[in-house]
């Protein structure tokens, strides 16, 4: 393997270098957006302080709850995928043979492209969703016990400040689950190495318009924004 990243071209690595830099910087963007133009996840961050603010006064709150059961079973379901996904792609690792037969297939040449060695950039993006996608449940979990300490009586004093933190741990949760979402749109671009540096930057290209075109410019957006 060792000897495989050694051989690897120099627009092999410049390709790579890429996927990085536009993984790392769109996702910059998405998170930090210009004032002038926020992105999705930034205008749902308001949503969700409003849903905590509803919550304190809503009942009973059997919607609330539900809701982020949901949220729960949605990072549970990705993470599950993750997981299934890099058991499978270790396995065609160790299964050299296995691998170089779908490189001939697809008209690849095993011998000179280093299939092994591109398959686990895939991984890694797989790896880093996966971590995303628990560290997102678990801040769920939080944030369902937090919901449940909001005291019933709209009058008390820590009604409103509890229910805040929720929505700042609601809205960290939601930050990882989209990191998530990022990396497999980027695992998926990253298996256009397979066809070569130009198709790994073509497929790296094509991922970040897609990611960027549904937090800046989608219909959906322009349905958050309409007031």
């Amino acid at each position: 393997m060792l000897t495989h990243l050694g051989a690897l071209s120099a627009p092999d690595l410049l390709a790579v270098l890429a996927v990085f830099l536009l993984w790392a910087g769109s996702g910059w963007v998405i998170e930090h957006p210009p004032a002038s133009r926020p992105s999705v996840s930034l205008i749902m961050q308001d949503y969700r302080h409003d849903w905590m603010r509803q919550f304190v006064t809503r009942q009973p709150r059997i919607f609330d709850a539900t809701l982020i059961d949901s949220l729960r079973q949605g990072t549970a379901f990705f993470a599950s995928a993750c997981m299934i996904a890099i058991g499978g792609g270790v396995a065609l690792i160790g299964n050299s043979e296995r691998l170089r037969g779908i490189a001939q297939d697809l008209t690849i040449d095993p011998a000179t492209v280093q299939v092994e060695v591109k398959m686990i950039l895939c991984l890694a993006f797989l790896a880093n969703a996966l971590l995303k996608f628990v560290w997102a449940h678990r801040l769920f979990a939080y944030c369902a016990v937090l919901m449940a300490a909001v005291p019933n009586d709209v009058t008390d004093p820590q009604a409103y400040p509890r229910a805040a933190q929720a929505a700042d741990i609601n809205i960290t949760a939601a930050r990882n689950f989209n990191k998530g979402l990022r990396a497999i749109y980027f695992a998926l671009a990253a298996l256009g190495w397979l066809f070569g540096p130009w198709g790994l930057i073509l497929a790296t290209l094509a991922a970040t318009t897609v990611l960027m075109r549904r937090e800046f410019v989608s219909q959906s957006r322009d349905v958050m924004l309409r007031r």
